[in-house]
């Protein structure tokens, strides 16, 4: 399939059927196109905002038949409350953040097989060597970056691989220290990048895709105000009443 945007000509294809990672018993599909060039900061921004997301150079969005359970979603940084999220700031006030080049290093990979081992065995990124790692963060045409997040000790305790985006920070893959399961980091990186987003002078954090009936990727619910993309554009996503036991 081909289409045209920004003056300049894209080729996007679809890729074949695959079993769903999210939702068993169905099969996925994805419209992908490759970045590249000078523009790909540009075109990565201008994708991202129609609910894109990428992966190294390729820059990709669900096409499944029949379904649309997955759907893009995005934090509002100047509507979010900071002191919902006191506690998880509070536990990782000893934490400081540094934003460093998206460079791989044997230490943030030593954090990620200890995170993948604890908390995805058996999943796609069971099997990530040093060099699939150094693909995902290295290959990028965008401004990427690595926020690592260090004790006062100096040891590494969590990072974070995130894109710039015109309008925002897009969260690209995280990862934390099993053992520190207490602080709640998954739920404090995501926090500080609103902080981020704010320093920056950017008004949305994306994360990625909200996936309808997926209990694992329900968390994204709770950061709020939460925009989610649909047919009539952006809209904030209305947090559902907690269903009643029967």
């Amino acid at each position: 399939m081909n289409t045209f945007f920004l003056g300049s000509r894209s080729e996007f294809y679809v890729t074949a059927a695959s079993d769903c990672p999210y939702l068993e018993g169905r099969k996925e599909k994805k419209i992908f196109t490759f970045l590249g060039g000078d523009r790909a900061p540009e075109v990565n921004s201008l994708l991202s905002r129609r609910g894109f997301r990428r992966s190294q150079n390729i820059a990709y969005l669900p096409a499944c038949d029949g379904c649309n359970a997955c759907r893009a979603v995005r934090i509002v940084a100047e509507g979010f409350d900071d002191d919902r999220y006191k506690r998880v700031f509070r536990k990782n006030a000893d934490l400081t953040r540094k934003m460093t080049p998206a460079t791989v290093t044997t230490e943030q990979f030593s954090v990620l097989r200890g995170y993948l081992d604890a908390r995805h065995d058996g999943g796609g990124m069971t099997d990530m060597t040093v060099l699939d790692y150094q693909q995902m963060v290295e290959q990028t045409p965008v401004d990427t970056f690595v926020l690592e997040y260090r004790n006062e000790e100096g040891k590494l305790l969590a990072c974070a691989l995130s894109d710039r985006l015109e309008d925002g920070l897009s969260m690209v893959y995280s990862f934390f220290e099993p053992d520190e399961s207490k602080r709640s980091l998954g739920t404090f990186m995501i926090a500080d990048h609103v902080r981020l987003a704010r320093e920056l002078g950017l008004p949305y954090v994306y994360l990625g895709y909200w996936v309808q009936g997926s209990p694992k990727m329900d968390y994204k619910r709770k950061f709020e105000p939460l925009e989610i993309l649909g047919r009539d554009g952006w809209t904030v996503m209305r947090r559902q009443p907690p269903q009643k036991r029967k």
